[in-house]
């Protein structure tokens, strides 16, 4: 008998974050911030970075906006970054072993479910770039 087999009754589902778990999300952010951020002469740094981690768009937006006093609302601030952020989608990398678990985890006929606060058709354009 299988090793895998007693571990089946075990598991009913797997649930992986997308952002910082399975990709490597923080590059292209601190690179989007970067521009962003200079554009009001301003510098990212990256010491906001755990305010900002694990937010919704607007959560993150808006703490940046007030951290930094940029004269701009959320919104609008959203606004100059959203396509700035869909461009890079296709430059975000897998982390070291996230397609091999999910290959793993698929070939055991394990149910997987993606968790993120990212907007869906942000989490689409991101995974559309990658197997698994």
């Amino acid at each position: 008998m299988s090793i895998a087999k007693p571990f089946r009754k075990w598991i009913s589902c797997v649930i992986l974050d997308l952002d910082g778990t399975l990709l490597n999300t923080d590059g292209v952010v601190g690179n989007v911030l970067k521009f962003s951020l200079g554009k009001y002469g301003k510098e990212w740094d990256g010491r906001e970075v755990l305010k900002i981690v694990g937010k919704t768009p607007f959560e993150a937006a808006a703490a940046v906006v007030e951290d930094y006093g940029l004269p701009c609302s959320t919104t609008e601030f959203i606004s100059e970054i959203s396509p700035l952020f869909s461009d890079q989608w296709c430059n975000i990398k897998a982390l070291p072993g996230a397609n091999r678990l999910i290959k793993h985890l698929k070939s055991h006929g394990a149910p997987m479910a993606l968790a993120s606060n990212s907007p869906r058709e942000n989490i689409e354009a991101k995974i559309s770039f990658h197997d698994g």
